[in-house]
């Protein structure tokens, strides 16, 4: 009997129709919830910001509310399969809608996330789908604090996902439903598991297929299993690869992993790529990978730019890229939150390492406040990492976790926060270390595996030569902390100055053997709390907003940073 079912099975898996995306780029209608109505919406496109006019002369920077709006077809076909809308990014708050019924909130500017809304939808005519976005200061969503702006909107693109009823889940933390995880890497072999996270109606068991290549597309995993479909628990499938490809820097080695899932009225399939890599710290208190110490030279990128603010398109986010890899840096940080998923592809497929921070920071103001020991603040924190790392752990070129950056001692005292955070991030990813950026002296400098002091000897107390005093007192007093270095001068020092500051810097830095990496901000970018610079703009960049500028000390840093250094 079995010999007759299988074959008609496969023939029915054939016949299902597999998932369907659409971005929705186009057709949606905006207006701000202050205007009372919608009658004066205005056609917009995904990404969009609100608040363009932060980067204008005598900019005014809204930290408000606005509804979007979009109408959208549902076929009567489509009454056996599933809909789900995903959101790539909303700054910062963002309740959806279908139908006048409210679907689902979603708190966090910089991460993805998805609601299905199959029993919202009516089939065969007309639906409307709202989005209330705000990035109003709230006392329960991170950043409390922030100098760059916090520009509110859809700022990433949009998709509808059309499933058959057993579907690999875009739901879970915003991921497409596959997480890869290694657990063991050497030149020998590499082991790990794929967790596929499975949704379905009325369906309870499928077939599940994990097949992974090599960038020849040689198949070096192929494995099929019969899995019990339970909506709770992911579906876990172990792998081994011998004599893997490892990617570095020097070698940025890439596997693809595709996910399929079959059974009799259902088709579904993720694919991914990854990579594989030790992460490791040296004897002498250096990165490595695979082994090999690594000296880490990095450049700090937030996401917007000159006219369109954080609503970037791929071409924006392609040539940022190419000014990275023309100043030879091997590294970038996000210290705003994530980045777009297309970033950090860029980044697997030519070695340059990340960073990505979760936005627990404070800006230099001494009114702010970055730290609320409630509750709500605390799980929020605690959330926006989850889907930090769970978006983002397979990118090989993802090296490590920001817990912090800049937080004060004054107020209540966040270390206890500071070491739960550090811990989850250790159990969610045990494969990579954290970091944390700090000006401060204390106990919140040693909860991290890595430490990137801010440096202002120079500028705010002492002359540049300081540096290397400080340096020495490091290597006596504080080896132990793992230390990198991240500095830049202050908005409105001419560009004459500048130049001398980064010279003076490298000149010292360049006999350096004790920190593991050095970090500086690589473009202007818009911070409108900053009324005393010109246009709202931080000026701390090696190149000006509008990207036409190379100042004089970013081909100082192409200099020092030749590719031959890391590669």
């Amino acid at each position: 009997m079995k010999r007759v079912v299988l074959p008609i099975l496969l023939m029915l898996c054939v016949c299902a129709k597999a998932r369907e995306v659409t971005k929705w780029r186009d057709g949606w209608q905006f207006s701000y919830r202050h205007e009372g109505s919608t009658d004066a919406a205005r056609a917009v496109r995904i990404p969009h910001t609100w608040n363009l006019d932060a980067l204008a002369p005598n900019p005014t920077y809204l930290r408000t509310t606005g509804d979007y709006q979009r109408k959208f077809d549902v076929p009567q076909e489509w009454t056996d399969r599933r809909l789900f809308v995903k959101f790539h990014g909303v700054e910062t708050t963002a309740q959806v809608f279908v139908n006048g019924k409210f679907v689902g909130e979603h708190r966090g500017g910089s991460t993805a996330f998805a609601f299905e809304i199959t029993d919202f939808v009516r089939f065969g005519t007309e639906n409307r789908l709202r989005v209330a976005v705000s990035n109003s200061l709230t006392d329960s969503v991170l950043p409390l604090s922030a100098l760059h702006n916090v520009y509110g909107g859809i700022y990433r693109d949009v998709e509808l996902i059309v499933t058959n009823a057993s579907a690999i889940s875009p739901l879970y933390l915003g991921t497409d439903g596959v997480i890869v995880r290694q657990k063991t890497v050497t030149e020998e072999r590499v082991e790990g598991t794929v967790e596929a996270h499975l949704t379905s109606r009325g369906e309870t068991s499928c077939r599940l297929t994990l097949e992974m290549t090599d960038t020849e597309g040689v198949a070096v995993v192929s494995k099929v299993a019969r899995v019990r479909v339970d909506g709770q628990n992911p579906v876990t499938q172990s792998f081994a690869i011998e004599r893997p490809r490892l990617w570095s820097p020097q070698s940025p080695q890439l596997y693809t992993v595709k996910v399929t899932v079959e059974s009799e009225l259902s088709n579904d399939e993720v694919t991914l790529t990854t990579g594989f890599r030790s992460i490791s710290i040296t004897p002498t208190q250096k990165l490595a990978l695979n082994g090999e110490a690594v000296d880490v030279h990095g450049v700090a990128l937030r996401y917007d730019r000159v006219g369109i603010g954080n609503a970037l398109t791929d071409k924006d986010i392609a040539d940022d890229f190419a000014v990275v890899r023309e100043v030879n840096a091997n590294a970038l940080r996000s210290p705003s939150g994530p980045h777009a998923q297309q970033l950090y592809d860029l980044c697997d497929e030519a070695g340059v390492m990340v960073w990505i921070d979760l936005p627990f920071s404070r800006a230099p103001f001494l009114s702010d406040i970055s730290y609320i020991p409630t509750p709500g603040f605390e799980e929020n924190g605690r959330q926006q990492l989850r889907e930090i790392i769970a978006q983002n752990m397979h990118h090989p070129s993802v090296v490590m976790w920001g817990i912090f950056d800049r937080i004060w001692m004054r107020g209540p005292d966040p270390v206890p926060y500071i070491e739960t955070l550090n811990e989850l991030a250790h159990k969610l990813d045990p494969s990579r270390p954290t970091v944390a950026c700090s000006d401060q002296d204390g106990v919140l400098n040693t909860v991290t595996d890595l430490i990137v002091w801010s440096q202002k000897v120079g500028w705010d107390e002492g002359a540049t030569e300081d540096l290397t005093l400080w340096l020495e007192q490091l290597g006596r007093n504080w080896t132990h902390l793992r230390s990198g270095i991240t500095y830049s001068v202050p908005s409105g020092m001419n560009e004459t100055r500048q130049t001398r500051f980064h010279g003076a810097y490298i000149e010292q830095l360049e006999r350096d053997t004790l920190l593991w990496g050095v970090w500086v901000d690589l473009f202007d970018f818009g911070a409108a709390r900053r009324i005393d610079t010109p246009d709202g703009v931080e000026t701390t960049g090696l190149v000006t907003f509008d990207r036409r500028h190379r100042k004089e000390a970013f081909t100082r840093y192409q200099n020092w940073w030749t590719p031959e250094l890391f590669r």
